[in-house]
């Protein structure tokens, strides 16, 4: 276990005292492989099981619908980094039958900064339908374009995300989501592709917080972006605290 996720472990069961307050919650997972948006971030290995510890904490300031939170999860994409950690806050409203959610989220890769990433979101949820959409205001763009690595800038990539969710039996949850990524302008003149990545899959809650999920997922474009694009079974273990 490298240094970055003992010190993850530490963090996360030395907070667990710190949750008596019923509005600060907190959660710690065990997965076979961590995807974000259809991508690999263990880029280290070509085999399916890369095992990834992650976690994070969320506060909600009582019943005003603002929310402040923290995730974190073991990678390795980034020469020098081992550990992705996400900043981000936000408001949650109800409007016209929908449950909103707008924010802001920072990914900060602490051992090699050409990663961070700053987008801005707005999530809109009616039954068991979620669209979320992500927009990029930071000039960084994971790595791809940025003050720190090149001339060019990933200010203005988007993403959307649609998401169904539903109880098909009880306690198991039948999921499904496609997304959409498409680069600013910059990036994709260094021939970068727009790309669609998708997962389908279940969770079943065990009660007391733990829950297990299972979901095979992916994405396009894999003659570019390679073996980190293709379709993995991906298994979590998830308790909340």
């Amino acid at each position: 276990m490298t240094r970055a996720l003992k010190s993850l472990s530490v963090v996360l069961l030395a907070a667990a005292p710190l949750l008596a307050s019923a509005q600060l919650t907190a959660n710690v997972s065990l997965t076979s492989n961590y995807k974000f948006r259809g991508q690999d971030q263990d880029a280290s290995k070509t085999k399916a099981i890369k095992p990834a510890i992650q976690g994070g904490f969320d506060y909600a300031f009582g019943e005003s619908g603002f929310y402040l939170g923290n995730w974190n999860s073991s990678v390795d994409w980034l020469s020098g980094n081992s550990i992705e950690m996400d900043f981000y806050g936000g408001y949650k409203f109800k409007a016209g039958g929908m449950d909103l959610d707008v924010g802001a989220l920072t990914y900060v890769y602490p051992g090699n900064t050409n990663g961070n990433t700053t987008e801005l979101y707005g999530a809109a949820t009616f039954g068991p339908v979620t669209a979320k959409y992500s927009h990029t205001i930071s000039k960084d763009y994971f790595g791809w374009a940025g003050a720190k690595t090149t001339s060019s800038r990933g200010r203005n990539t988007g993403y959307l995300n649609l998401a169904f969710a539903q109880e098909v039996a009880p306690n198991t949850t039948f999921k499904a989501s496609v997304g959409y990524t498409r680069f600013a302008g910059d990036i994709k003149d260094l021939g970068v592709p727009n790309y669609v990545d998708y997962s389908v899959g279940g969770a079943y809650d065990f009660g007391a917080g733990l829950s297990l999920a299972a979901a095979v997922a992916g994405a396009n474009k894999k003659d570019f972006f390679g073996p980190v694009n293709k379709n993995r079974l991906i298994v979590t273990l998830t308790k909340t605290l």
